[in-house]
């Protein structure tokens, strides 16, 4: 495995939650630092030595709501 793609969203109670796309990986963390120490950490400890990904992308969603 080359990449792994995280998608964060904030959660609603403050921080972040990022889950992986095609693995089971969820973390979360109050920053966006911790956040990319948890999710190496997540990502080290799924994947057997020599067959985790050399990228992991976090990418970043954020909705906003309008009035119509």
């Amino acid at each position: 495995m080359k990449e792994i793609i995280f998608i964060v969203e904030e959660a609603s109670e403050g921080g972040y939650i990022a889950k992986a796309l095609g693995t089971s990986i969820i973390t979360q963390a109050d920053t966006k630092e911790e956040l990319q120490a948890c999710v190496r950490d997540a990502v080290y400890c799924h994947f057997d030595e020599g067959q985790g990904p050399s990228i992991i992308r976090l990418h970043f969603v954020r909705d906003e709501v309008i009035a119509a």
